[in-house]
């Protein structure tokens, strides 16, 4: 009697399982996978952050499709702050990324449709695809000292019923930005083919090392119909705060066309607060005490990582550019889910494998910069020792 959208299957896996029990037991667990900036140990500034909804305008119920205009201002200084000139009116308020996500395929794609996304990259886009009857079409990232797009197999995977292409930017899990060039290429692909953009935006002000080659918005790149997504959940480390955005931009008429129709798909939920909506700028210019720490945080992880691994370790973490994770390559000796579940049940400590992230081949990890240190440095030691060790089996750590 239901839907054939939520015909997933879900049973716990193997990782599920072991930590469940391993947590019933009280044993101890070194999560590296923590991802919620809320759960991180930030010094977040409360009295600032509860001062913002405090606008008695809350209290007024403003139907706006978009977006109250506050917030679309709000939006566009922050894109201002950065030397990027966006119009409040290409702006559109949502609650979320994925409510993004969801207009944007409901405005580009019918039943059976296909929306081509990065593999590796998070594992969200086939659930939001499913939900509006369309299909995920993956093309692959190759790493050569660097991850990029791979557009032989981008064009091989552009079928006739292709209707816009997704880049995370910088990625998650893999933290590779586009490049201005890939971006030229891009657009000039997806206009000669009738595709759209959508760029994920959200790990975009979490740079690991400067690069003037990377594209760190694709909201001015014009040639072809893009919609641009951040918000505060990574922007402010605020995912409770429920409120985000997208840029529509692209050859102009077009644009205004796409976005009169995600207008008309927003005003069918009109799901934003206004409590959040009106905090909004006062969120967004207090937002910089916590990305600092933040920034702070992974970089100095990413270096205790580095140098735990050292130049002769089996291990080996993948260049990151920015975002809040790193990758790291181990030896094919075990399968990802057993070295996970070798270094939770041997060593306590948690990661994710690689598959969770759709890699393509074995064996990788992926840990979370947003550790908190201690339990990031004494994990990563553990981790190092159970590589080491010539089989990755043996004495508990």
């Amino acid at each position: 009697m239901f839907s054939n959208r939520l015909d997933w299957n879900l049973p716990l896996n193997r990782i599920s399982i072991a930590l469940a029990a391993r947590c019933a037991a009280g044993a101890e667990v070194l999560d590296l996978t923590e991802s919620n900036p809320t759960a991180a140990g930030f010094d977040y500034p409360v009295a600032q952050v509860l001062d913002a909804f405090a606008d008695p305008a809350a209290l007024l119920y403003e139907p706006a499709s978009a977006g109250l205009w506050k917030a679309r201002q709000a939006a566009a200084a922050y894109y201002a702050a950065r030397d990027v000139q966006v119009s409040p009116d290409r702006i559109l308020i949502t609650a979320s990324t994925s409510e993004a996500y969801a207009y944007i395929f409901k405005l580009l794609a019918g039943p059976g449709d296909q929306i081509l996304a990065p593999r590796p990259s998070y594992p969200l886009f086939e659930f939001l695809a499913r939900l509006e009857s369309v299909e995920i079409v993956h093309y692959p990232l190759i790493y050569d000292h660097g991850w990029m797009i791979d557009f032989e197999r981008l064009a091989e995977a552009a079928g006739p019923r292709a209707r816009a292409v997704v880049v995370v930017n910088p990625n998650n899990p893999t933290g590779s930005y586009v490049k201005r060039e890939e971006l030229e290429q891009l657009v000039e692909f997806c206009a000669r083919r009738d595709l759209a953009i959508l760029s994920d935006e959200v790990f975009s002000d979490y740079p690991l090392r400067p690069d003037p080659r990377r594209a760190e918005t694709v909201a001015t790149a014009g040639g072809a119909l893009t919609f641009s997504l951040s918000g505060l959940s990574k922007v402010c480390g605020l995912p409770q705060m429920k409120l985000a955005w997208i840029v529509v931009t692209g050859p102009r008429p077009l644009a205004q066309e796409a976005f009169q129709r995600l207008e008309l798909v927003a005003d069918t939920y009109l799901s934003v607060g206004a409590p959040v909506q009106h905090a909004l700028p006062k969120l967004l210019a207090i937002g910089r005490l916590v990305r600092d720490q933040i920034l702070r945080r992974t970089a100095a992880n990413l270096a205790g990582l580095r140098a735990a691994l050292g130049e002769r370790s089996a291990c080996q973490a993948l260049e990151v550019e920015g975002g809040w994770y790193a990758v790291l390559r181990v030896p094919r000796v075990l399968t990802e889910e057993e070295w996970t579940l070798t270094l939770l049940e041997q060593g306590g400590v948690l990661v994710q494998p690689g598959f969770f992230f759709d890699f393509e081949s074995e064996a990788y990890l992926v840990v979370s910069l947003l550790t908190h240190p201690e339990t990031f440095c004494e994990g990563i030691a553990r981790l190092a020792a159970a590589v080491a060790r010539p089989s990755g089996r043996g004495s508990p750590l």
